[in-house]
């Protein structure tokens, strides 16, 4: 695999932001304790967002994801994404606009990454858990399939309880759009023909455990092909550090 730092300006933020992207390399002769895959032709891509206290670099220094990556033959792409809950901000950043039109294209420009829907996935956790979630139910013409770990899957008690959060990312008005909100989105996908196929884990300890658990019995309700999984765990590293594992396996192997 090859680790790239992409330093480059973004139209939709407004400034020079950075992300990490991992990339197959496809001749490793030589190289002890490599035992990847790779394929010829176009790469699969994944979009790995992070939490609300981290930044692009979080999945690279707290978990092995190069490693888990380079198994099956992908590209990771981590993108910073603020404290904006991948929304286009009332008050701030258009994260959403970001992720989901100017980076792909970005990355099909650097890296020749291409934007085919059946090569383009994304997951992520709590915070990016939620953004991932919310990203691919609403674009399911760019991505096969998304996942979130730990997601904050109830936006709605997060604009009443953390105010000095969220009203840069929404408003003062405490009521969430239904445009941002994952039962909503899930319910108007729902009724599109194409829709991509949707992962969520969550520890049992989590203290977003009920917001997840009231999430997937809605997605119980409705047409798409849904996997769950839970175990015991909070809200950590060590937990998502083994459900990233699970969440390659279900996105590239099991098909």
């Amino acid at each position: 695999m090859a680790f790239f730092e992409a330093k480059f300006y973004s139209e939709s933020l407004g400034f020079q932001t950075t992300s990490y992207v991992i990339k197959p390399q496809r001749s490793t002769e030589g190289q002890i304790g490599v035992d990847g895959k790779v394929e010829n032709g176009e790469y699969k891509c994944l979009y790995l967002l992070h939490g609300l206290s981290d930044d692009h670099t979080i999945w690279m220094r707290r978990t092995s994801i190069e490693r888990y990556a380079e198994e099956y033959g992908i590209c990771v792409v981590m993108p910073f994404g603020g404290k904006g809950f991948y929304t286009d901000m009332k008050y701030g950043e258009k994260y959403y606009t970001y992720i989901t039109e100017e980076l792909p294209r970005l990355m099909e420009e650097f890296f020749g990454i291409p934007r085919k829907r059946e090569l383009n996935f994304i997951a992520g956790l709590s915070m990016g858990g939620y953004g991932a979630l919310k990203i691919g139910l609403k674009n399911p013409d760019k991505y096969a399939a998304c996942a979130g770990l730990s997601a904050v899957a109830d936006i709605s008690g997060w604009t009443k309880g953390c105010p000095d959060i969220m009203v840069p990312v929404f408003g003062e008005n405490p009521e969430v759009p239904a445009s941002e909100d994952l039962f909503c989105i899930a319910e108007e996908t729902n009724k599109l023909d194409v829709k991509p196929r949707v992962y969520m884990g969550c520890g049992t300890e989590d203290f977003l455990y009920e917001g997840n658990i009231q999430f997937r019995d809605k997605m119980k309700t409705l047409d798409f092909d849904y996997t769950y999984r839970e175990s015991a765990g909070v809200h950590c590293w060590t937990f998502w550090d083994e459900y990233i594992q699970y969440v390659l396996k279900w996105m590239f192997a099991e098909q």
